[in-house]
């Protein structure tokens, strides 16, 4: 088992950054794909960016190319997400996610274990 705790979200104003941090314990987490994913009200849950466990492939969706970039520490079994030039429409429930194959994938269905996400608004 892995546990998958979010921490980092809150409101911002647009333009602005966050950075999310999503600690994991249970499980040794170099061994573990990690994906960020979202979902805004009344919106179906959307994929934003995963990392492969050595951290050294990444994979964005287009809507947050350019302004969000996803890392990991082995070291401190976490990884995180940054956020830069925040829009209105980044506003949802963030969630992290573990699959236990090293390969990136942006299909939710394909993750293993999920954090309880953290809320990000985006204020105009």
């Amino acid at each position: 088992q892995v546990q998958l705790v979010e921490a980092g979200g809150g409101l911002v104003q647009a333009g602005g950054s966050l950075r999310l941090s999503c600690s994991a314990s249970g499980r040794t987490f170099g061994s573990l794909a990690m994906g960020w994913f979202r979902q805004a009200p009344g919106k179906e849950r959307e994929f934003v960016a995963a990392i492969t466990w050595s951290g050294i492939s990444t994979y964005n969706a287009d809507s947050v190319k350019g302004r969000f970039t996803i890392s990991r520490d082995n070291a401190k079994n976490t990884v995180y997400l940054q956020m830069n030039s925040l829009k209105p429409e980044d506003t949802a429930v963030y969630y992290c996610a573990a699959r236990s194959i090293e390969t990136i994938s942006s299909r939710g269905e394909e993750y293993d274990y999920w954090g309880q996400g953290t809320q990000v608004t985006v204020s105009s």
